[in-house]
């Protein structure tokens, strides 16, 4: 089988170019079908490679101008077309010059019917928003990043569609919305999935992720909205975003701060601007002229030059393309592990000298929304195959478990303690307390002092109640002192002043497998964790200061 491209006059063979044509082969296999890869799997390649296998004209669908302009590059350096475009008919005035892979969107339509790249929103005319004709006449349709297909729009071209072959490529199939069903319909199955922990692991440098405990406390805040707006508003957490990436600029790293907000990119681009040479504000509401120049300054930037990129998450969606970024700041909380996976993604392309990927995790703990919305990208993180550390000289490596695979290294943890045992869990189980009451009862016979901290039997469910309270009694008459609250939150435990378990399990409950808990040995983090259960009974634990 032929696998070849001609790029810039030479032959490549495309394994070359990408690590595995698996995909592309799994896709020639069927007329329909999706593959899922993770950002830097080579998805335009794979574009190109089915493009020439199948040779039939074919219509490229995107989202954006910047996935248009990156796909007319790439399709440009991957494909030598042996073409003639068709004769037009005769015009006056200036000629204008056409290519054999053509354009429909970002103010251009250079349609050739060979080979076009084309947004969706050009494809649709007048005000009920027809499909224009031409869309029925391809052999073949690539929808890149099809998970946007559910929307409105795309799924209005999809059905116009009448190529025999209809592919998707995207990072993450999967919606947030649930409405994933209708892309296997207008795209057909899934079929070549490429794990993120396993590609993570072909990647020539590792990934890290630091998390950051901020003090913020948002006491009146009720709504996403209203916290979203104490983000952006508090002094002390901007002054920690500022100070790291300062410090990352100083060891020679290129960050990018990333947020959900235009006005909170550009209060953190002018806190920079004055500290850093060359800081790049990218927002949604820049021109695209605008966004193309600063793009291609950025591109063009020498490696000698200080660089921060300061941007709003929906600009760097898909299409950003900027390899030399090695540091990610997440300045405000986000919660879907699609979002997390595309915003990881921009720091995955190979660039000479990157052996070291970072994310900087900032964790509102003090706000319980901000901090459940925290807990799920934990579980994100372990399925990018990210290692977490505290710290860029920590040399200790942290492990991530699900509800399930804690359970066993916990408890061994208790049976090793010898000091001390600290356990905040919201809520309790009967059973599972039966069953961690040997080793409780081990390390309180050895003279462990143990404190547990959980809600009180009334704060639940009536129809557990009895149970509970059977649960505290029988954990007391152990020799264990039990602290029952109103309100609580948080969840994790301390042994020793040392180990540390912190997530979204409820230590004295049976862990679902759907969360997920961090466990790092580190005293001085293990100590702010500590500074948490001093609070009387009526109020919500509160981290009093963190400073790391």
């Amino acid at each position: 089988m032929n696998r070849k491209a001609i790029i810039n006059g030479r032959e490549y063979t495309l394994l070359e170019i990408v690590p595995s044509l698996d995909g592309g082969q799994a896709l020639l296999a069927a007329d329909m079908g999706v593959l899922s890869a993770t950002t830097a799997f080579g998805k335009t390649v794979i574009g190109a490679y089915l493009i020439a296998q199948r040779k039939v004209n074919t219509l490229v669908l995107v989202q954006s101008s910047a996935l248009l302009e990156q796909w007319k590059s790439s399709l440009e350096q991957f494909l030598n077309i042996h073409e003639v475009l068709p004769e037009l008919p005769k015009k006056r005035g200036r000629k204008k010059k056409r290519h054999l892979i053509g354009q429909i969107g970002s103010g251009k339509n250079t349609r050739s019917g060979i080979v076009d790249i084309a947004t969706m929103q050009s494809l649709l005319k007048g005000e009920e928003k027809t499909v224009k004709s031409f869309v029925a006449e391809y052999g073949m349709v690539i929808v890149d990043e099809c998970h946007h297909v559910a929307a409105f729009t795309f799924e209005t071209v999809l059905k116009a569609v009448e190529a025999k072959y209809v592919y998707g490529l995207s990072a993450t199939p999967v919606r947030k919305d649930g409405h994933h069903p209708i892309i296997f319909m207008q795209c057909g199955p899934v079929r070549y999935l490429v794990d993120a922990k396993s590609q993570a692991e072909k990647r020539s440098f590792s990934h890290i992720v630091i998390p950051r405990f901020t003090r913020m406390r948002l006491p009146d805040a009720n709504r996403i909205q209203d916290m979203y707006a104490g983000v952006i508003e508090n002094h002390n957490r901007n002054g920690l975003l500022v100070s790291d990436t300062l410090k990352l600029v100083q060891e020679g790293r290129t960050p990018i701060l990333l947020t959900e907000r235009k006005e909170h990119a550009v209060l953190l681009a002018n806190q920079l601007s004055d500290q850093v040479k060359h800081v790049f504000l990218l927002i949604g509401s820049d021109k695209q002229k605008d966004k193309r120049e600063k793009l291609t300054a950025l591109q063009n930037m020498p490696d000698d030059e200080d660089v921060v990129v300061v941007a709003t998450g929906k600009y760097i969606g898909e299409g950003f393309d900027a390899p030399r970024l090695d540091t990610l700041l997440l300045a405000m909380p986000i919660s879907w592990k699609g979002t997390l996976a595309q915003y990881a993604g921009r720091l995955h392309r190979n660039y000479e000298g990157k052996q070291e990927v970072r994310i900087y995790d900032y964790v509102d703990i003090n706000v319980p929304t901000l901090e459940r919305m925290y807990h799920k990208r934990l579980k994100g993180y372990a399925e990018l195959g990210y290692q977490v550390k505290f710290g860029a000289a920590d040399q200790s490596i942290s492990v991530i478990y699900d509800g399930h695979s804690s359970m066993l290294p916990f408890e061994q943890d208790l049976d090793d303690a010898v000091r001390s045992v600290v356990i905040v869990s919201p809520y309790l189980q009967k059973g599972r307390i039966v069953k961690l009451l040997p080793p409780l009862q081990k390390a309180v016979a050895s003279g462990v002092e143990i404190a547990i901290h959980t809600r009180t039997a009334e704060s639940g469910k009536l129809a557990n109640q009895e149970s509970v309270c059977e649960a505290i009694e029988m954990m007391r008459q152990t020799g264990i002192v039990v602290h029952t609250h109103k309100e609580l939150n948080q969840r994790y435990a301390v042994v020793d002043e040392s180990v540390v378990w912190y997530g979204g399990v409820d230590f004295l409950a049976f862990g679902r497998k759907d969360t997920d808990v961090l466990r790092f040995k580190n005293p001085d983090i293990a100590g702010e964790f500590l500074s948490l259960s001093g609070h009387t009974e009526s109020e919500q634990l509160v981290m009093e200061d963190v400073s790391m």
